[in-house]
């Protein structure tokens, strides 16, 4: 196409915008005529201000009369809808005035109608009249009506609203002026007049009633005291219609219940930021209760409807099997997330969220839709608003009206994009709520054998990052739809600007598009493998703490830290990936725009259009606007202002559209994060769930009497097809088949067996936690469930009394008989608080053989018919078993089924039958007569009514040391954990300082000055083009008029008028001086340079940042790990493992994740805002006069706002704690839970914390959009205000038009860059608070003492004699000492046994000789060596011990003998020979089989066996042996003591025992009583002394 062709193609360009602009002045000269009209006037100035010496009766009647009375009645009418209050509320006087007199207003109005339609000539046309009074009538009519609401209302105690007090007065200017008019004219009560008179006469009584309502809001009103008692009861009517919800304090429910006009400013949320603001906001309970429809509890009810739903239909042509009554609860109907055996396909979550909530979340779309297209209304009135300033023909009530229009279109476009964010919120509160509970409810349903395919980790990970990362997707989900949309607009727009040439462009905008999916592919898939390695990270962290004590035994915090951090390299190397590819990604959006335009550029030229300067301006103005787009922000309007409309707003337009193309990745990653959170979900929600009824048959065969009946029922711990295909893992080895057996009701069965023959599987299978494969089961009064006692005990995290009751109702006379049957009342008094006394995350404050009665305690106290004891007299002392068996299980029980596991079959022999298995299978069933001559070294046992009863009352000691370990010494001792620590105020200058420490000081300079040439450059490449069009300007000057009232200033020309005014063809005529082509091309060079350096400091910022901030996570990681490997063991005992788990999962996220993604964003706001302001006062000064106050007012409100903030976040993060370790806590527990029917009591408790976690989270999202919608309601009020004082300067002739264009579209969006920069702020700044809790764990921490004082021999201890002198110790400060004076020696080679009664301080002599605790006084001697001298490590490492918990991590057998890997396979077998595992470990695979999480491949004895290995390999000199065979069978206890004998016939060995037979045959007993050592000498001596303490507890053991 040739020069001509495109002139033509010039030519019709503007047409558009032409007709736009004829349009829009028809419409404004219909709209003259109509109010000419109206008023009577003139149509050349319909509305005059100023007639005769006084303001014109029109204006007066439009603007002071009718838009006050419409303000007035549109906020009355937002009040209508205030509900009634329940109680009644003392009314004021006041009240009843204020309604009368809005009545009697509303009739004067109505009855002024009259005089005025008779007298037409007197005062005005008669429609004015008329709309005048009609309006005010119906507005005083429904402000009586909102009065009446407000007065029946809680509002009815106080004064009312005081905006609407204050809109009342409104009308009063327009009253006084007509009064005067009146009384000017002589009109007032002239008889010549009389409609004037009568008018005059209401006109009276209107102000006299008006004056009574002033008068009447001005009476007292009752005290605040009353208030809020008042408030309190109205607020306990609302709520106790609603079950389970505890009645709040007097903070009320969020929002229910409020005017509109309160929903849309937050004006409910003021009294809860002033709370923030005094530092009143301490605990959960400050916050506002959620609004109904958020609530918990409905949410759930909504959300499982639905899936029922959703699962009936998925299976409707085939039989649906719900998850059985028993679970689901007494209803027999089950409203559970299940999946049915028979469903071919699970229900998928994504559709059962969409039917719940996916027509609320959708039609949010609607709003933000009108937000947008509002959004574009203010540079096209922007552009009307110069136009009239320009010319000085057009009247001023077209100002008016644009400026009105301007306000308009912001005012309404902040609300709506406001209340978009805000509805958002609210449903991704609902979504987590859903997700959070149906995890929570799946993991108490589903099977045991399908769960242990997850860890416990894993699963605590799906309800904390996954669903976060969800709800986000939540967020950014309307951005998917929008960002099309937008793009398209764009691309028309550039089509009208430069015709097909913009295809160029598109064509390069398009194929960035697969080069961006590559990309976001490869994040996906590191992020997938990054996700595996932080599962194994926390996995190996919660071993890690919950086997402390074992580990500091070992001194293995060495080999941890090396696995831990081999996790951590592989997570950071992912992560490292992910943050580059991520940089890439930023970097080719920021480009896009500038390489686009120059493409398009090329392609215009290339198409034969001639190129000038002017189109040349053209483009890189769409360039330019793509820039300022990179950092998010709607700086479009700022260039020209005063361009014609075409270009102006085509241009203002792209800048606005531009902003979603960045964000684009971003929307892109998160959908893909949330992609593979849901398909992790996803596969859990999957896993089978029990289905009791298709495990137990229904019926009994053999009458009512039996109580448990099995025929050739087959079990295994792993479904069948898995079996197969997986290497032996868990316990799927052990298959139990139980050909025929039958228990009587109210009989008492003994099970007996070696260790790992399945008699706790005999019980799991009755439970139901095994897979059935064949045979039937009957059991009978299942819905009662199980009254069961495991051998591990488990201990919930409260007090001992709720662990007892475990929720039931508190039976005093039943409690007392419980507690005395278990042994526990002595117990009980030892404790700091007795029964209230709040034991430990797992019982760690509690000693075994309390843990044991506890957890035995709680299954009677159940009162159910059907009793499974599995081994629960193990880790008690033969004095203690004795009274369980009597008074417990022969006693309270006796009247019960009770199936009996135990190693101690001294007390079976009243059983009324016994069961003997091994191998999975019952060798022979009889009674004890028959069978325990076939369990080999059967102790003999007298008879137990000789059992002496002469215990001293002195001999209870004090508790075992673990007890007392973690009291508080305050008030409220029996708390042992502190509540977790919630810092107040800003977060300390020391986190940023610890963070920028991380980072490097040098690399945080580097990455903070490439930010600032960013910067720099890209407001460089601005300025250059504004004086290229400046020198451009002086060469056209002589061809093009300039059409502005002054010639432009040098730093304006960008804004100028140049050329750009007349017609383009009149731009193609222009005479070219001949240099010109150069000037281009030099001006071009050095503009391209100019972009060119902008893009290299973009990218090597992105680069430097993602470097810097992964240094960072990489320091504190290693920071906090190091620390936590230091901490004392007390540390861990005071701290729950979900605290500290806490800090190395979800606040090592935001360090490694969140963190840097926000501290970017502020940055980048901070210096644009500086740019910005830089550019601004150099083209404006005069601006600076607004944004002064402007600047003070920003700054009181964010300081009001972050504070609260801060506290709400603060309490989020501490109320989300505990919905993790409950979680983790049920599922350690889930056994139980689900035997003794509890889940659905455990699942209202997880509601209950979620409820609590879900309102500080609303709180905190509500507390951003009230500091939004009065940000941009400033930004609004600006943009008026300028609008006006332009009006004002047009009027005197004063103004520049293109300043006053550039103010006000600056204005338009320094409000978006400063909410930007306040709200990321505050997100870096909440952000930061998981830098303060690991920082606070890397400084205070209290650690073991780390120094080395004196250098051992390599073979120390070489002898084995062991000197305890004069040793004190105390578990803590304040407490009680557990070991008082302690002196004995023992010499090299000695076995020495230590026996004494709980609480005597056995294991706490084993804590002081391995420096778990430090010594008070007195000193510990190893070989004559100080042990406080010797290093820590080398200390334990040259002693072994047995615990008495046996610890296994996950990993090999080989890693659980020898982490450190200084052994030989052939020791290793030697080893596992003796302690008689070979053959078990052959089974399982050999030395390099897995052993699950803990452990759990292993049964319990066999754990203890592995731990006996352990030490067996150790070449130390000194062994502590403690009650180490609790948990296995005699046979295998006897040949353990021989090979202990054997092995440490030359070593020095100690050993707490609960088995006496055990010690009988040591050198010597040392026996211990309260901290002391009562008594030392050989066993023969001591058993033959009478009345000495050992002889006593022979005797009671043997009985």
């Amino acid at each position: 196409m040739g020069p001509a062709g495109a002139n033509k193609e010039m030519t019709v360009k503007p047409r558009p915008s032409q007709e736009l602009l004829s349009l829009t002045l028809n419409s404004q000269q219909r709209m003259e005529n109509i109010l000419a009209g109206l008023c009577g006037t003139s149509p050349e100035d319909p509305l005059p201000v100023w007639v005769h010496g006084s303001v014109g009766h029109c204006f007066n009647q439009l603007t002071l009369n009718v838009i006050p009375h419409a303000i007035l009645a549109v906020v009355s009418a937002c009040f209508l809808g205030t509900p009634r209050s329940g109680s009644r509320v003392p009314c004021r006087p006041g009240w009843a005035c204020r309604i009368a007199a809005s009545f009697i207003l509303a009739g004067l109005f109505l009855a002024d109608t009259i005089p005025a339609t008779i007298s037409q000539q007197d005062l005005g046309p008669v429609y004015l009249e008329a709309l005048a009074n009609g309006t005010a009538t119906l507005t005083w009519l429904t402000h009586g009506l909102a009065l009446l609401m407000l007065f029946r209302s809680v509002q009815g105690s106080t004064r009312g609203p005081a905006t609407l007090a204050l809109l009342t007065v409104l009308p009063l200017p327009s009253f006084v002026i007509t009064l005067v008019w009146y009384c000017q004219s002589g009109m007032a009560w002239s008889p010549a007049h009389p409609a004037a008179s009568s008018r005059f006469a209401i006109l009276c009584l209107q102000l006299a009633s008006l004056f009574v309502y002033v008068i009447s809001y001005l009476l007292p009103t009752i005290d605040r005291q009353d208030f809020l008692s008042i408030n309190h009861s109205w607020q306990e009517d609302r709520l106790i219609s609603e079950p389970g919800i505890p009645v709040p304090d007097q903070h009320g429910v969020a929002e229910d219940g409020e005017s509109w006009l309160s929903r849309f400013f937050y004006v409910w949320m003021n009294p809860l930021m002033k709370r923030g603001y005094q530092w009143k906001l301490n605990q959960p309970q400050d916050v506002y209760v959620l609004p109904r429809k958020l609530q918990a509890a409905r949410v759930c009810d909504q959300f499982y409807a639905c899936w029922k739903k959703a699962a009936l239909h998925q299976v409707e042509e085939e039989t649906v099997s719900l998850t059985s009554p028993i679970i689901a609860g007494g209803d027999g109907s089950s409203n559970a997330p299940d999946s049915s055996h028979h469903a071919q396909e699970a229900v998928r979550l994504i559709s059962v969220l969409h039917v719940a909530f996916g027509l609320r979340f959708y039609s949010l779309g609607l709003l933000k839709l009108a937000g947008s297209l509002l959004g574009f209304s203010g540079p096209l009135l922007l552009n009307l608003l110069v136009n009239f300033m320009e010319s000085q023909q057009e009247p001023l009530s077209h100002g008016v009206l644009y400026a009105l229009g301007l306000f308009a279109g912001s005012f309404l476009g902040a609300l709506l994009r406001n209340q978009f964010s805000y509805e958002v919120n609210k449903v991704t509160l609902m979504v987590r709520a859903a997700i959070i509970s149906a995890i929570y409810r799946k993991a108490l349903r589903v099977g045991s054998t399908s769960l242990t395919r997850f860890t416990v980790g894993e699963i605590v990970n799906f309800m904390s990052t996954d669903t976060n990362r969800l709800v986000n997707f939540c967020l950014s989900f309307h951005e998917v739809w929008s960002l099309p949309f937008q793009f398209a607009i764009t691309l028309y727009l550039l089509y009208q600007q430069v015709g097909v040439a913009f295809l160029g462009g598109l064509a390069l905008a398009l194929l960035l598009v697969p080069i961006n999916k590559v990309i976001a592919n490869r994040i996906m898939m590191n992020n997938k493998e990054m996700l595996k390695h932080k599962d194994t990270r926390v996995k190996l962290m919660t071993e890690f703490l919950c086997g402390i004590r074992v580990i500091k035994f070992y001194a293995w915090e060495k080999h941890f830290s090396t696995r831990i951090n081999a996790c951590r390299d592989k997570e950071l190397q992912k992560l490292r990936a992910i943050k580059y590819l991520d940089a890439l990604c930023v970097y080719l959006w920021a480009a896009l725009p500038v390489v686009v335009s120059i493409t398009i550029f090329i392609t215009y030229v290339l198409l034969g259009h001639q190129l000038t300067a002017t189109k040349l301006f053209r483009l890189s103005l769409v360039k330019l606007f793509g820039e300022y787009k990179v950092q998010g922000r709607y700086c479009l309007q700022l260039v020209a202002v005063s361009l014609p409309m075409q270009v102006f707003t085509a241009l203002a337009l792209v800048g606005m559209l531009i902003l979603p193309l960045n964000s684009f990745p971003w929307v892109l990653n998160g959908t893909l994060e949330a992609k593979v959170s849901l398909d992790r979900i996803q596969r859990f929600l999957e896993l089978m769930d029990q289905d009791l009824e298709a495990y137990y048959a229904l019926d009994s065969p053999s009458g009512t009497a039996t109580a448990v009946e099995m025929q050739c029922a087959a079990f295994s711990w792993a479904p069948v097809e898995e079996e197969s295909t997986r290497q032996p893992l868990s316990t799927g080895t052990l298959q139990l088949h139980i050909g025929n057996l039958s228990v009587r009701k109210g009989m008492l069965l003994g099970v007996v067996g070696k260790v790992g023959s399945g008699k706790s599987s005999l019980l799991a299978a009755i439970t139901g936690e095994l897979i059935k494969q064949g045979g039937r089961v009957y059991v009978c009064d299942l819905e009662r469930g199980f009254g069961l006692a495991t051998q591990e005990p488990w201990i919930q995290f409260t007090t001992v009394r709720e662990n007892i009751l475990f929720g039931r109702e508190y039976d005093a006379r039943l409690y007392k008989e419980v507690v005395e049957a278990c042994a526990l009342s002595e117990d009980l008094n030892i404790l700091p608080a007795g029964d209230q006394t709040e034991v430990g995350e797992n019982g760690v404050t509690l000693s075994g053989g309390q843990k044991a009665r506890i957890a035995l305690a709680r299954a009677i106290y159940q009162e159910k018919e059907l009793y499974l004891l599995d081994d629960p007299l193990a880790a008690v002392d033969a004095d203690v078993a004795n009274h369980l068996m009597r008074k417990c299980i022969l006693g309270v029980l006796k009247h019960k089924t009770r199936i009996l596991c135990t190693h101690r079959t001294e007390f079976l022999e009243k059983a009324d039958a016994l069961l003997l298995i091994d191998n999975g299978r019952i060798v022979k069933t009889g009674t004890p007569a028959d069978i325990l001559p076939l369990v080999e070294a059967f102790p003999k046992c007298k008879d137990m009514d000789k059992r002496r009863k002469d215990k001293a009352p002195d001999e209870q000691g004090q508790e075992e040391a673990v007890e007392t370990e973690a009291e508080e010494s305050t008030q409220n001792n029996h708390l042992i954990h502190r509540e977790e620590e919630k810092k107040e105020g800003a977060v300390a200058f020391q986190v940023y300082k610890a963070y920028w420490l991380a980072v490097g000081s040098c690399l945080a300079l580097s990455i903070l000055f490439s930010l600032l040439l960013m910067q720099a450059s890209r407001n460089i490449s601005d300025w250059w083009l504004s004086h290229w069009i400046s020198s451009i300007s002086q060469t056209a000057n002589s061809s093009v008029m300039i059409c502005s009232a002054s010639p432009p200033s040098p730093e304006l020309l960008l804004f100028s008028v140049v050329g750009l005014v007349s017609p383009i063809q009149a731009l193609d005529t222009t005479p070219v001086p001949s240099n010109s082509s150069l000037d281009v091309n030099f001006y071009l060079i050095v503009y391209g340079s100019i972009a060119g350096a902008n893009s290299l400091f973009t990218i090597l910022r992105a680069f430097l940042f993602a470097y810097g901030t992964i240094r960072a996570a990489t320091v504190i990681h290693n920071q906090l790990l190091q620390r936590a490997l230091k901490a004392t063991v007390t540390f861990f005992d005071t701290t729950p493992t979900g605290r500290i788990l806490n800090r190395f999962s979800s606040d090592l996220y935001c360090v490694d994740d969140s963190l840097p993604f926000i501290l970017n964003i502020f940055l980048a706001n901070m210096y644009g805002l500086l740019g910005m302001l830089v550019i601004i006062t150099y083209g404006l000064p005069w601006i600076g006069l607004v944004l002064l106050p402007l600047g003070a007012l920003y700054f009181s409100i964010q300081r009001y706002y972050r504070r609260t903030s801060r506290e709400l976040k603060r309490l989020y993060s501490v109320t989300l704690s505990p919905i993790y370790t409950h979680f983790s806590e049920t599922l350690s527990g889930l056994s139980s839970i689900r035997a003794m029917r509890a889940t659905q009591r455990f699942e209202l408790e997880n509601q209950l914390r979620l409820e609590q976690n879900q309102r500080c989270l609303f709180a905190s999202n509500t507390a951003m959009q009230w500091l939004d919608i009065r940000l941009q309601m400033i930004g609004v009020a600006v943009v008026t205000a300028i609008a006006g004082i332009a009006i004002i300067q047009h009027q005197k002739q004063l103004g520049n038009p293109g300043l006053v264009g550039l103010a006000l579209s600056y204005a338009l969006s320094v409000t978006n860059l400063l909410s930007g920069l306040i709200s990321s702020f505050t997100l870096t700044e909440t952000m930061m608070v998981s830098v303060e809790r690991t920082e606070e764990y890397t400084t205070d921490i209290p650690t073991e003492p780390q120094d080395k004082l004196v250098q051992v021999a390599a073979d120390w201890p070489s002898q084995g004699l062991v000197e305890f002198q004069q040793v004190v110790l105390a578990y803590r400060v304040g407490l009680p000492n557990a070991l008082d004076g302690v002196n004995f020696t023992v010499y090299p080679g000695e076995k020495v046994g230590i026996v004494g009664r709980t609480g005597s301080g056995k294991s706490t002599l084993f804590l002081a000789l391995f420096r778990m605790l430090e010594l008070k006084s007195g000193r510990i001697l190893l070989d004559g060596v100080d042990s406080q001298l010797v290093g820590l490590e080398e200390l334990r490492s040259r002693l072994a011990i047995i615990p008495q918990d046996p610890f296994l991590f996950s990993g090999s057998i080989r890693e659980n003998l020898d982490p450190q890997g200084k052994r030989t396979d052939a020791e290793l077998h030697e080893v596992l020979e003796q302690c008689h595992l070979r053959d078990a470990i052959t089974q399982m695979g050999g030395l390099d089989s897995e052993l699950g999480e803990r452990g759990k491949s292993l049964s319990v004895g066999q754990r203890q066996l592995v731990c006996l290995a352990r030490a067996l390999l150790t070449q130390a000199k000194v062994l502590c042996i403690d009650e180490a065979t609790a948990s296995v069978d005699q046979k295998t206890d006897q040949l353990l003591q021989q090979t202990i004998r054997q092995r440490f016939a030359d070593k020095t060995v100690l050993t707490i025992a609960h088995r006496l037979n055990t010690i009988l045959d040591s050198d010597r007993v040392l026996v211990m009583q309260a901290g002391k050592v009562a008594e030392l000498d050989s066993p023969a001596r001591l058993s033959q002394k009478d009345g000495s303490l050992f002889q006593r507890l022979l005797h009671s053991g043997q009985q």
